[in-house]
């Protein structure tokens, strides 16, 4: 009999089992992949260092910071360099900087004039009253159509690899809606709020970008050092839970094809929504099923590496390109210009996105051709002659990020039913509270405390 079972070895799971594991309670994880982290997973190679998975996070909430902390000198955060704060959206062809203020949001031209001066109004505007409102209509109603298309949708993009048309700001961006909900207005609430007193942890949530020095495998190496690797059962096939009385029988084969059972006074399942209905069978078809129907994008991210880099001036975090510039990429992440050491001296690395929710099509492009679009695009946008970099991979995320579309609430509303159905099962992962790495530290350390 174990105290916890938890299902899933990614950022989540292990931050979960970090936190048990300081609480000095009895616990083991099961992993199906032969090693822990889940998708991240940092490469070295010919000089270049790069990610498979996420690039980087956001210092959204005081629990990242505390983790590292815990961590010490297993883990270095690294911050983005201030240098290259700014963001690039493509309009007709040309890279432009998005506007950081007021003063950058009158004299850009992404902007067109009537939205320039609908903003003023903005305050002014009733709230909605509809909560299933879609992104796209929200901002349309309260910004306009050009605020719509040339910050919201590459913001978008970034983030969700999404659609603004599909996502639902109530599930997929709670802080934009409530900001509409609670002080009726974006601009009002933003200035209202930037004068509420913080406490010293929230002055220290300063939403800036971070990696770790030498890859977020770090992050991984350092969690499963703490939790220790006698926890952490890798190769754990056909994973199963069944409730038995007041408790769960887990069964599996191990990394020899053995099947094993143990007992569990608690599950925790961090694992995707399209493996909930082959962990848990006995869950009722009909709530699997409407946990089951979240969408998760495909998405292409392609590695680029130039040891000599002649191409425009990486001053930037990266560029994205809107949906209505009908080009073939989603956009770019100047990675050797946020970290340290991502490409030799003088050299440059980058993260290219392709696919999404809107452009299905280019995922399922053999890799062929996928080298040549990115090497076509890639010579246009970056202002590059000739297209002979000395890293290109090619990796492909078919479950890469869950939509928190229309769907959400009944998905959320019903995992709670589910879990108060079986007591001591908890339903985690990204099929809710958000997609983000912070998004996955903080939940992971919530659902500790429920141990």
């Amino acid at each position: 009999m174990r105290e916890v079972v938890i299902i899933g070895a990614g950022l989540t799971g292990l931050t979960t089992a970090f936190h048990l594991k300081k609480r000095e309670l009895d616990f083991v994880v099961f992993e199906q992949a032969n090693r822990a982290g889940g998708v991240i997973h940092s490469v070295s190679e010919n000089g270049f260092l790069y990610e498979e998975g996420p690039n980087s996070g956001v210092i959204s909430n005081a629990e990242v910071l505390h983790l590292f902390e815990d961590l010490g000198a297993d883990c270095e955060m690294e911050v983005a360099a201030s240098a290259v704060k700014k963001r690039y959206v493509l309009k007709n062809g040309k890279w432009e900087a998005l506007p950081g203020g007021l003063k950058s949001a009158v004299i850009t031209p992404l902007f067109s004039l009537k939205d320039k001066f609908r903003i003023l109004l903005e305050p002014f505007r009733p709230k909605g009253k509809d909560p299933h409102e879609t992104l796209a209509g929200l901002v349309r109603r309260r910004l306009g159509k050009s605020f719509l298309n040339y910050a919201i949708d590459p913001f978008i993009i970034g983030v969700y690899a999404g659609d603004p048309g599909r996502l639902v700001p109530k599930y997929a961006l709670p802080k934009l809606y409530q900001l509409e909900q609670q002080y009726g207005s974006f601009i009002g609430g933003s200035i209202k709020k930037q004068f509420q007193p913080k406490t010293e942890e929230m002055k220290k949530v300063t939403r800036c970008v971070f990696s770790v020095k030498g890859g977020l495998s770090v992050l991984i190496d350092g969690l499963v050092k703490h939790i220790g690797n006698e926890r952490i059962l890798l190769n754990s096939s056909k994973i199963t839970v069944k409730p038995i009385a007041d408790h769960f029988e887990v069964s599996y084969l191990n990394n020899q094809g053995e099947p094993i059972s143990i007992e569990a006074r608690k599950v925790i399942s961090t694992v995707g929504a399209h493996q909930l209905d082959q962990i848990m069978p006995f869950i009722d078809s009909v709530s699997l099923a409407k946990i089951g129907s979240l969408h998760y994008t495909k998405v292409l991210e392609v590695i680029v590496g130039f040891k000599e880099w002649k191409g425009m001036n990486l001053d930037a975090f990266g560029g994205l390109i809107p949906f209505v510039e009908k080009r073939d990429l989603l956009g770019a992440l100047f990675m050797s210009a946020l970290f340290k050491d991502r490409a030799p001296e003088g050299g440059a690395l980058f993260s290219i996105f392709m696919g999404g929710v809107r452009r299905q099509d280019i995922y399922q492009l053999p890799d062929d051709e996928v080298q040549k679009i990115v090497g076509m695009e890639f010579c246009d946008l970056m202002k590059v002659t000739d297209f002979q970099p000395e890293l290109f991979k090619i990796i492909r995320h078919p479950y890469a990020i869950p939509q928190y579309e229309a769907d959400s609430g009944e998905r959320f509303s019903t995992i709670v039913a589910i879990e108060q159905k079986y007591p001591g099962l908890v339903i985690g992962g990204n099929l809710r509270d958000g997609i983000g790495m912070a998004d996955r530290i903080l939940q992971g350390k919530k659902l500790s405390d429920v141990v």
